[in-house]
């Protein structure tokens, strides 16, 4: 008597999860917001918020939940549109648009 051949069954073929890009604005938050601070400490303005700046760098770098830098940095754009406006030199609407690019 012959033997029925066997058939085989091939595993489904695996579909590849493309992982999800990172997202552009946590990537650059952490260097605006040195780029903010630096700012602020040549300006000589503003003291409590680079305190809380220098803080939050510190949190973000190490747990990187960057809940406190987002706070912290649209604080500091209201301050830095404030001056911006009063023509406050080296406040420029190059850095105004990269902090208002960074927070979606």
């Amino acid at each position: 008597m012959a033997k029925a051949p066997v058939k085989k069954v091939s595993a489904p073929a695996k579909k590849s999860v493309a992982k999800p890009k990172a997202k552009t604005s946590s990537a650059n938050i952490e260097k605006v917001t040195e780029d903010i601070l630096a700012k602020l400490k040549s300006l000589d303005i503003e003291h409590p918020m680079q305190a809380d700046l220098e803080w939050c760098i510190g949190s973000y770098r190490y747990d990187r939940n960057a809940t406190g830098l987002v706070e912290s940095v649209s604080r500091a754009l209201t301050v830095l549109k404030e001056a911006h406006a009063k023509k406050t030199k080296g406040i420029t609407a190059a850095l105004i648009s990269t902090i208002e690019e960074v927070l979606g």
